[in-house]
């Protein structure tokens, strides 16, 4: 079933905390004078609690099954906006993930600088995955028994942050508060986790994100929307500067504000329900890519094969392969992360702020492939010489 169509304010910015929000400010400043009290969970509450830590480690074994878990979720609760955006969002990291192994990126990065950036995207969507799939897990609990569990929720590390906007939503069914408290949460919880990292900075950011966000703007997150008959728009945004915070709190709210305008909400829900998510890009542009590599081994190319966003007649596709046919689930180390919160100047995230969003990034996407083996081609060339 489809969600239902409704009228969602834009916002981006203010100077202070959304009047409708001061009961919720008050909440906060109170639950930070308090210190986190040491539970002592019945064997029921010890059972519900080792029951969602299985589901969540289940669901968490790669790209494909987060993905999944997260659709999954929001199609039996589709009040809770977040899990559609982030089923979008890990989409995304899954095409991020097999361009590491498709027609361009091969060329352009060392085998290391693969590894590294494969290393991170795989790093940040399992440590999101880990701390926001046990706060839906409790909310259905919550919902379903119509009894508040997020008491539990620092049994699973979760920010008490998270607490008190859950129990908020448990009365009041704020879908904008939910969903861009769990952007303000799961952002800051991976600058604990991952961004603060010396070595992954060193690794990705001073390196590779350079080289193919800066320099190629290579770097869109997409929607696909099914607009009409057999046609496909994409919507999104290029990302810049994804290693600062601040920056990336704006980008998952506009991300939001263009994904649940109401007919983008619905023509992105139609192909995300009839589309399972397998990691290649021809999920949504079959016309250009294809899980099956066509070019002829061992040729290097020196003509680009597209022309004004199009393949040229006869040329192959571009090679876009499933994630489980070029990259295995990997195990990861528990990382908890210190408590992020300790203002409540972070409800100025909530704030609305009208803006006049389109968001098409089709053709700007064309002209990044076309960018993308340009840059290639050149790469070749020089090796000749």
């Amino acid at each position: 079933m489809l969600p239902e169509r409704r009228t969602f304010p834009i916002f981006l910015h203010a100077n202070k905390t959304p009047k409708k929000y001061l009961p919720l400010q008050a909440a906060l400043t109170e639950r930070l004078r308090l210190p986190r009290p040491h539970l002592s969970l019945s064997d029921k509450e010890k059972q519900l609690v080792a029951a969602l830590q299985a589901e969540t480690n289940r669901c968490n074994l790669n790209n494909v099954t987060r993905t999944k878990a997260y659709l999954d979720f929001y199609r039996r609760n589709p009040e809770v906006h977040w899990s559609f955006l982030a089923h979008m969002v890990s989409r995304n990291t899954g095409w991020n993930m097999t361009d590491l192994k498709g027609t361009f990126l091969p060329s352009l990065l060392s085998k290391q600088e693969s590894e590294g950036f494969y290393a991170f995207l795989e790093k940040g969507n399992w440590i999101i995955f880990a701390d926001a799939f046990p706060q839906l897990l409790l909310y259905e609990k919550s919902k379903h028994e119509q009894k508040n569990y997020f008491y539990l929720l620092s049994s699973f590390n979760v920010s008490i942050f998270m607490e008190v906007i859950w129990s908020f939503f448990l009365k009041n069914s704020d879908s904008q508060m939910i969903t861009l408290a769990l952007v303000v949460n799961e952002q800051n919880h991976l600058e604990q986790t991952v961004m603060k990292d010396k070595q992954m900075k060193k690794n990705v950011f001073e390196k590779i994100e350079f080289k193919l966000q800066d320099l190629l703007s290579m770097n869109q997150i997409l929607f696909p929307s099914v607009t009409g008959k057999d046609r496909l728009r994409l919507r999104g945004k290029t990302i810049h500067q994804f290693e600062e915070l601040h920056n990336r709190i704006q980008i998952g709210r506009y991300l939001y504000a263009i994904l649940f305008e109401p007919e983008q909400l619905q023509m992105t829900a139609l192909w995300a329900f009839d589309t399972p998510h397998t990691g290649s890009r021809m999920d949504f542009w079959p016309h250009i890519f294809n899980l099956v590599n066509e070019e002829v081994p061992g040729i290097k190319r020196r003509h680009s094969r597209f022309k004004n966003g199009s393949l040229k007649q006869g040329e192959p596709r571009v090679y876009s392969p499933i994630w489980q046919n070029v990259w295995k689930s990997i195990s990861h180390s528990s990382t908890s992360g210190n408590e992020w919160f300790k203002d409540t100047a972070v409800l100025l995230f909530l704030a609305d702020l009208e803006e006049n969003l389109d968001g098409f990034v089709d053709k700007e996407y064309s002209r990044t492939l076309e960018k993308l083996e340009y840059t290639v081609i050149a790469k070749n060339a020089a090796t000749l010489f």
